[in-house]
């Protein structure tokens, strides 16, 4: 693994131009507005209970997950199905069975055969992605009312064969003659059918060949995150999500699964009330053995599972007599070099809080999508570091620290789970409802991206 330098980290933000802006922090420039911008809102949305991948394919496909919490929520709308211009889904993982699984799960959800739908993906942030981009639609007054989220079904994976394995195949089903046939079996060795784990390879960037674990070590180590602190943060995480469920703080937000055989799944079943720092202490590094501390126990889980939200123009608002959850104020997306990934979210949001005039200090609640343990706590320290602020975010001074009781109030991915199609949809529908509940005005939810990307939503509540 390449060894940083400590605390000089530097990755080279770009925005959607691709082009290398004068300032690290310069926010990237907008195309001026054709007339006045509309106001858009989040008006609904559920999700179904996070499920652990168990070795084997778990009860919900994709399309299966978002029909699952699609369903009630529809029913619960005060307007048919048919109303909605369109349906975004972001989905990474898409099964042979599911092409466009968008358009799959609008029609299964009886939206009508002349809903358009199409699928997102930009690995982590694809459910935020769904969002954005019907945020910008409605925005622009080219649509009303549309269904965005995200599914990901990861025990579904495939398993696939080698490259060596395919040409075996090829050369086979190509031979002419018996002697040809012949040939080709003799050249056939028994490791050509040993699979490789698909997900195994999604997980690891192909420019870097390095796994999201090992960049969540390099940025680890470059801030000096210990093993310790990443442990107690994963303890925060299942402790706040046992509370939330005890409390019924999801109730609405997550709606009960029923499997094809009548088994009901009504609750995230990572979650670990029972764990302790002795407990995660045990567990030995995944990535980076002896001294890594990136391990199973603070990182997020790989799950199944499916979110959406409801968005509305102000006009739908009035129509259909919906009562908004949150405004959609704006959003941000950024690019920073793929080894150091999961500083994502300092970038994207610093960029999105200097565009709208805001500071730290303006900012009631943040979700940030827990990775892992190693690159929440990186990204909050390299906000408190001097010469990060200034050399990459082109801050005067540091950002700040973040307020603990105001970050992933309720536990995040490394108690849940982290269906990399949907948590980017979930993360902002659960800073809209955190908000309402406790009495907030405006909020950030932001993720890092697998890749070298990061992007973060504003929501304020009226």
């Amino acid at each position: 693994m390449p060894e940083p330098a400590k605390k000089t980290i530097k990755p080279t933000p770009r925005r959607g131009t691709g082009r290398r802006p004068s300032s690290a922090a310069t926010p990237r420039s907008r195309p001026p507005a054709q007339g006045a911008r509309r106001p858009v809102y989040l008006v609904d949305g559920a999700r179904t209970p996070f499920l652990r991948a168990r070795g084997k394919p778990g009860p919900f496909t994709p399309v299966d997950l978002a029909v699952q919490c699609g369903r009630p929520l529809l029913d619960r709308l005060p307007f048919a199905p048919e109303a909605f211009d369109l349906v975004i889904l972001g989905c990474v993982n898409v099964i042979a069975d599911e092409m466009n699984p968008a358009r799959v799960a609008a029609l299964r959800l009886g939206m009508g055969e002349a809903m358009r739908a199409f699928t997102v993906q930009i690995n982590c942030g694809s459910g935020m992605q769904s969002i954005d981009t019907g945020f910008r639609l409605i925005e622009g007054g080219e649509a009303d009312l549309i269904l965005a989220g995200g599914a990901e079904a990861l025990s579904h994976a495939p398993l696939v064969l080698s490259q060596k394995a395919a040409g075996w195949f090829a050369r086979f089903a190509t031979a002419k003659t018996a002697w040809d046939r012949a040939a080709a079996l003799g050249a056939f060795r028994p490791d050509m059918v040993r699979p490789v784990i698909g997900l195994e390879r999604g997980l690891t960037d192909p420019v870097t060949d390095l796994s999201m674990g090992q960049t969540a070590e390099i940025i680890g180590h470059a801030f000096g995150i210990t093993r310790e602190a990443a442990d107690a943060y994963a303890l925060e995480s299942h402790q706040r999500l046992a509370r939330a469920q005890t409390e019924g703080f999801l109730k609405g937000e997550v709606i009960a699964s029923v499997a094809r055989d009548g088994t009901l799944y009504d609750h995230d079943d990572g979650v670990r009330p029972d764990t302790s720092m002795e407990k995660l202490a045990k567990l030995k590094p995944a990535f980076e053995r002896p001294h890594g501390k990136v391990t199973p126990g603070n990182s997020s889980q790989i799950t199944d599972g499916a979110s959406w939200v409801v968005i509305a123009s102000e006009e739908a608002v009035r129509k259909h007599g919906l009562e908004p959850m949150a405004r959609i104020v704006d959003s941000e997306w950024a690019a920073l070099d793929p080894s150091v990934m999961g500083l994502g979210p300092t970038i994207c949001s610093t960029e999105l809080l200097q565009r709208r005039g805001l500071a730290r200090k303006d900012i009631d609640l943040w979700e940030i999508n827990e990775a892992f343990a190693a690159q929440i706590l990186a990204c909050l320290a390299a906000w408190q570091d001097e010469e990060y602020c200034r050399e990459v975010l082109g801050l005067e001074a540091p950002f700040g620290a973040l307020d603990r009781d105001r970050l992933n109030v309720d536990g995040g991915a490394i108690s849940l789970g982290h269906p990399v199609g949907s948590s980017g949809n979930r993360i902002v529908l659960h800073l809209a409802n955190a908000m309402r509940r406790l009495g907030l005005k405006r909020g950030i939810a932001t993720e890092c991206i697998g890749g070298g990307q990061g992007g973060a939503m504003l929501l304020e509540v009226e």
